[in-house]
């Protein structure tokens, strides 16, 4: 049985443990609120871009003018994915829910799929498992710009315009509330056209022409959606993180006080042995 001194000690490991957790907590939340806002005034750019291009690439093609390279579907050979993971642990089990989803997904493609990893998580559960790793991109941050990211979304356009990948994929964690981040699936290439009515489809008039603004903001496109995964995945980590901190130093606390009751039950006991000891004693000296 564990001496009071040996739970005395066990107790002050305890509370330093919980005064760790409870400044990663605080670091977090701080983090979190800039994380957040940065998330909610990206979504409406993100998802207007998405609106327009969906339109212009609905829109008919003029006589002789060739689809553009980004809307074309062809046969599926190979599958890119993007996996944005956190380059740290201490999240809960947000790491484990991405890697999951990550290999859900891997699983049901029938043809073989070349993954782009950004985050440690994401490069060591691929290294692991033996996935076709293509790169790696990590330390990019709690506050990536769009030009930290532009390589990323670069190579994942020059990978499907030299058919290296017929689909390109990002899985990433979506931020859906400060107790709540969801793993989703999205699929970036090719641009899957809006469905537009007779009405709709003849209602602009693009100068110079489609092909030519298409050509211009696709590539935009493609660095916005790239773009705003990352701060999606950044909000969500690190409310995950504030959460798990959160628990854990509630946890250590309620542990140091259970501890401290037994260590308090230990202490009466002894004071009572020797109470009694004392009281033996006294009373075989006066028999």
């Amino acid at each position: 049985m564990p001496s009071v001194r040996d739970i005395r000690r066990r107790i002050r490991s305890v509370e330093n443990t919980g005064k760790v957790t409870n400044a990663m907590s605080l670091i977090a939340a701080s983090k979190m609120r800039r994380a957040q806002n940065s998330v909610l005034q990206g979504r409406p750019y993100a998802e207007k871009i998405y609106e327009v291009i969906a339109h212009l690439a609905a829109q008919p093609a003029e006589d002789g003018e060739a689809l553009h390279p980004l809307l074309e579907v062809r046969t599926v050979n190979r599958i890119g994915l993007l996996a944005i993971t956190p380059d740290r642990g201490l999240a809960g089990g947000m790491h484990s829910n991405i890697n999951r989803r990550v290999a859900q997904f891997i699983l049901d493609q029938s043809v073989p799929t070349r993954s782009i990893a950004v985050g440690r998580k994401g490069r060591d559960f691929m290294a692991r498992y033996g996935q076709d790793l293509l790169a790696v991109f990590a330390d990019l941050g709690d506050r990536p710009l769009v030009v930290d990211t532009l390589p990323i979304s670069r190579m994942l356009i020059d990978n499907f315009l030299a058919g290296e990948m017929d689909e390109v994929y990002i899985v990433y964690t979506r931020f859906v509330s400060t107790m709540s981040q969801e793993p989703v699936v999205q699929k970036l290439l090719p641009v899957t056209p809006a469905e537009l009515s007779a009405t709709d489809r003849s209602g602009y008039i693009y100068e110079p022409d489609t092909l030519t603004v298409l050509g211009s903001l696709l590539p935009q496109f493609v660095d916005m959606e790239v773009y705003h995964a990352m701060l999606e995945s950044i909000a969500s980590e690190q409310s995950a993180r504030m959460v798990a901190m959160r628990n854990a130093t509630d946890n250590a606390k309620s542990l140091a006080d259970d501890l401290t009751l037994v260590m308090n039950k230990l202490r009466q006991d002894s004071i009572t042995n020797e109470l009694l000891d004392l009281v033996g004693g006294q009373i075989a000296l006066e028999g």
